[in-house]
């Protein structure tokens, strides 16, 4: 039996209570969960759980906050086909720079920088801080299969990428998520539960799900919902840069959650996201 890292845990709870950005259930967002998904076969699936999107609402007015600006402007600089070369252009790169500068003043992130350097993981001042995360999160590195760099932590993590035209990778950010599939390029196929995991509920901030986009199956993907973009980055990196582990266990509010972090080359961010282990009863 897998147990709490307790001492992460009370450090994800802070940064839960601290997430002053976050969505409400039901208020400021609300989701349609429908059917279970069924298992893929095929891209024309006939186990389609969902006939409607997935988001019903969206209280866009969260949208024009300062860090969710500057995360929506990084979603379209990237290519989604993995192992065609990514091109940083000058003006990309100050959008990066922009985002770093704008979730690095939220409490979120003072609170696992603090903490970070404490334990001598991070640096101390803010800008080596920054430098940090802009080398784990946005320096390109070549995916497997591709000899040039075509990747990143936050374009496989945040924007999601393409394998082959045929399945999807990464694509772990319900705002993208949303984004997209109010443009039509999302079709949402249900939710995903296995004999371990809870049932979903349609107001609790984590998801697992199947969906189709740019002509690929993502057959199973696991989501926050609602939390800001800085929650985000502060857990993942938090938990990238403290445990070795590539799947490490929190409690926090009414939710026990493994992180899955994967680390490319132990320099960048390979993968991440949350897998939902139980509800906890109040």
């Amino acid at each position: 039996m897998i147990e709490s890292d307790r001492e992460l845990s009370t450090m994800v709870q802070e940064l839960w209570d601290n997430d002053v950005n976050r969505l409400r259930p039901g208020t400021d967002y609300r989701i349609s969960l429908q059917g279970k998904a069924g298992d893929v076969m095929g891209l024309n699936d006939l186990n389609d759980g969902a006939g409607s999107p997935l988001f019903t609402y969206v209280d866009e007015n969260i949208f024009k906050k300062e860090t969710f600006l500057a995360f929506i402007s990084l979603l379209d600089n990237y290519e989604s086909d993995a192992g065609e070369p990514e091109v940083v252009t000058p003006e990309e790169e100050a959008e990066n720079h922009k985002f770093l500068d704008s979730i690095i003043q939220t409490p979120t992130m003072k609170i696992a920088h603090k903490y970070l350097a404490k334990k001598h993981l991070s640096p101390e001042d803010t800008e080596g801080f920054k430098e940090q995360l802009y080398r784990i999160w946005f320096e390109l590195y070549a995916r497997r299969g591709s000899s040039r760099p075509d990747s990143s932590g936050f374009e496989h993590v945040f924007v999601g990428e393409t394998r082959g035209g045929r399945t999807v990778i990464g694509f772990h950010n319900w705002i993208q998520l949303y984004l997209q599939e109010k443009l039509g390029h999302i079709d949402y196929k249900g939710y995903s539960v296995n004999a371990h995991s809870p049932q979903p509920d349609e107001n609790r901030h984590i998801l697992a799900l199947q969906f189709s986009w740019k002509n690929g199956i993502k057959p199973k993907g696991s989501i926050f919902i609602g939390v800001s973009p800085e929650f985000e980055f502060a857990l993942y990196t938090l938990c990238f840069l403290t445990s070795p582990n590539e799947r490490v266990r929190v409690s926090f509010n009414l939710y026990e959650v493994d992180i899955v972090c994967h680390h490319h080359n132990q320099k960048h961010i390979g993968t991440t996201y949350p897998v939902l282990v139980k509800y906890q009863t109040v």
